[in-house]
């Protein structure tokens, strides 16, 4: 009896490693986002950006791959071309997130006097236009490429951050800048109704990080009032209440659209979920260093091992021995690790809803 239980003990964990793409389910994978999921649109630093699995910096913002390339390799498909690499071959998917991208046009900030921190206009519409236009290239008439991304999987941010952290890093409130979130939440579900206009059926979005568990916002905005903190997490709780109203908001766009769309699949990515967990039990996940230390960052600045002036691949920084120990690995962007993670918990569950 006890060698039939191992037997199928084994037997499920292999079906778990299995790739995603046993199903043969999709024909391309594109993404739209920021930072998060550039994979070369915006190279902006070099090693040890890309240390881990390239062995040289492309344009991530990790030591190694990140959920997109993940997700990629889970289905099958390779790792996503940036649009803007020259003869490229796009049939099986393309990336238009950019490093620094805002989901609102800059309009917006101008508006407010924020036009400083801004300085790559590639807000979630002008990415939208840019898959628009390259679409033909891939798969022809309108009609002909709505019948090609019915077989396409297409993952929609993460979208929100820099909005929010242009108006925080210019001192802005939290209050006010909270009032960002429902013209973001807004554009958001507007992009994703032109996507399912053009004939996407199978989408994925992101929740918004909560960003007050990563050591940027730790190390910038730290108080000596120990109720600004997360008793659990040490996590900021301000902050992270700013990320939870985005993601409410953003949930009842999705809400919104499933009832006027329900022949598309709209799957809600809780992002929020997983990384807050990574800060609650970082040991179930193997981050023996937890969840709020920089791995590529200035030794010994404070207690997140990060300083604004010694910046990860900047004079003064250093990289730790191990990366597969950190959740951060430059004080705003993740680990390979942790991406590899976040990814399995999209691909296999629980964090897909609805799941694959």
């Amino acid at each position: 009896m006890k060698m039939k239980f191992f037997s199928l003990l084994f037997f499920l964990v292999f079906l778990s490693l299995l790739p995603f793409s046993q199903s043969g389910r999709y024909n391309a994978l594109f993404n739209f986002g920021d930072s998060l999921s550039d994979t070369g649109n915006v190279v902006i630093a070099g090693l040890p950006y890309g240390m881990t699995y390239f062995g040289k910096a492309t344009g991530r913002c990790s030591d190694g791959r990140l959920i997109i390339d993940f997700i990629a390799e889970g289905i099958g498909l390779p790792h996503l071309p940036p649009n803007t690499v020259a003869n490229a071959s796009f049939d099986q998917g393309a990336n238009f997130a950019f490093i620094a991208a805002t989901t609102l046009p800059f309009a917006f900030f101008h508006e407010r006097n924020l036009s400083k921190g801004l300085w790559v206009n590639a807000s979630i519409h002008e990415q939208i236009d840019r898959f628009q236009n390259l679409l033909p290239s891939i798969c022809g008439s309108p009609q002909d490429c709505k019948d090609f991304l019915s077989g396409s999987l297409l993952v929609v941010g993460e979208f929100g951050g820099n909005d929010y952290s242009t108006g925080l890093f210019a001192s802005r409130t939290i209050a006010e800048v909270s009032t960002f979130a429902p013209s973001v939440a807004a554009a958001i579900g507007e992009g994703i109704e032109r996507l399912i206009g053009l004939g996407a059926v199978d989408l994925i979005v992101p929740a918004l990080l909560p960003v007050g568990c990563f050591p940027l916002y730790l190390t910038l905005y730290n108080t000596s009032d120990s109720d600004d903190y997360g008793p659990r997490t040490g996590c900021m709780r301000r902050h992270n209440a700013l990320s939870w109203y985005h993601n409410k908001l953003l949930r009842r766009q999705l809400d919104h659209l499933r009832l006027k769309y329900p022949a598309v699949s709209i799957r809600y990515a809780d992002l929020y979920s997983q990384v807050f967990d990574f800060a609650v039990n970082p040991l179930k996940y193997g981050f023996r260093d937890g969840a709020l230390r920089t791995c590529c960052g200035a030794p010994g600045s404070g207690r997140y091992n990060f300083n604004m002036r010694a910046k990860c691949d900047q004079n003064g920084s250093s990289v730790c021995p191990d990366p597969t120990t950190h959740v951060s690995w430059d004080g705003i962007h993740m680990t390979e690790t942790a991406h590899r993670i976040i990814a399995a918990g999209w691909l296999h569950g629980p964090y897909l809803d609805p799941p694959f």
